[in-house]
């Protein structure tokens, strides 16, 4: 997921990326739809269970194949300028691209920066809220509205592919509205999903109908915040950087996020019932919200035009109480060989 990101970076500017990165994202919700047609193709040309995962395995092996052939690392590796100097439309020499060690990267600009912790915040519940609603809406409907295992199922696959056009909205919201600040499009998508939240939860208890179309419309509106926590990110490092910051906040909406929302929320509803789950979703909805609310409050990004010291460690927005002792170490290097450059 890491490289991804740091292709986006790389080869759109900043003012793009928002509607860009979730047509990318969309990738999430159309595979998981094809997964299961996929899996019945299989089965109906060779008649056996085997060859439900052969083909879709065999359909990926040759989509890798492909972008192996056809994709590109940098503007740069092609002999073509930054895209940051191609959107200005400045005429620099072409220059090569600086490596920065992983060291650095991880220590300068990953573990000190106060912002990916709050946004890494930001993932874990709103990753704990997508996961919740997918895993447990089945077992809800079922439970509480008697539906049969069929129209759970549609439920369920229809808040998937309810995810693309909304995420293709908030990306192009934070690119328009929002003048390509991420926060404030994450934040609006998250008060909307605490609305929806709130009508399952308090006022549909005569109408099921009405607490399907709040389930869609949670699945219409919570990808929009997963991707763009991964492209805030992105944007608060410089480009050597983004992979490791993306997989930072994804590892802690993932490994953090998903293994709450199983767990927590079977234990939450053992303990409390449903109530107690929608109050746990809801809980989680305001305190993404927050998150955000504090990287809004201290909005910086690396996506501006460069400087002559765009790259510089002391660039990055620290706190000097998570700032370890060797990234001094590795600042201080950097600092001398840069001098002896000039």
């Amino acid at each position: 997921m890491g490289t991804v990101w740091s292709h986006h970076c790389n080869w759109w500017p900043q003012s793009e990326r928002g509607l860009i990165v979730s047509v990318w994202n969309a990738a999430h919700n159309i595979g998981g739809g094809l997964l299961g047609l996929l899996f019945l193709t299989g089965m109906g040309w060779f008649n056996d269970w085997h060859a439900g995962f052969y083909v879709p395995a065999g359909f990926a092996f040759v989509i890798a194949v492909f972008t192996a052939l056809t994709l590109r690392d940098t503007p740069q590796s092609c002999g073509l300028p930054s895209v940051e100097d191609y959107s200005s439309g400045r005429q620099t020499p072409h220059r090569p691209e600086q490596k920065m060690p992983f060291r650095m990267v991880i220590g300068q600009h990953v573990i000190p920066n106060t912002m990916l912790w709050w946004l890494a915040g930001a993932s874990v519940f709103v990753h704990l809220i997508r996961f919740g609603v997918l895993d447990w809406a089945p077992t809800y409907l079922k439970e509480t509205r008697d539906f049969d295992v069929g129209v759970s199922s549609w439920v369920y696959f229809l808040y998937e592919w309810a995810g693309i056009p909304g995420t293709l909205l908030c990306g192009w919201l934070s690119d328009r509205l929002f003048s390509a600040r991420r926060a404030p499009a994450g934040i609006l998508f998250m008060a909307l999903i605490l609305c929806a939240l709130l009508v399952q939860w308090l006022g549909t208890a005569q109408n099921p109908y009405i607490e399907m179309t709040a389930f869609l419309a949670i699945g219409f509106l919570i990808y929009g915040p997963v991707m763009l926590i991964g492209l805030h990110a992105m944007e608060l490092v410089p480009k050597n950087a983004v992979g490791a910051a993306a997989g930072f906040t994804g590892l802690f909406g993932y490994l953090c996020g998903s293994v709450a929302a199983n767990a927590m929320m079977g234990y939450t509803i053992d303990l409390f019932g449903w109530n107690g789950g929608f109050a746990l979703l809801t809980g989680a909805c305001v305190m993404a919200t927050i998150c955000l609310l504090r990287t809004q409050m201290s909005h910086r990004s690396y996506a501006s035009p460069p400087t002559s010291h765009q790259d510089a460690p002391g660039n990055t927005y620290v706190c000097p109480l998570l700032q370890p002792a060797f990234a001094l170490e590795v600042q201080e290097g950097y600092n001398r060989r840069h001098e002896h450059q000039e």
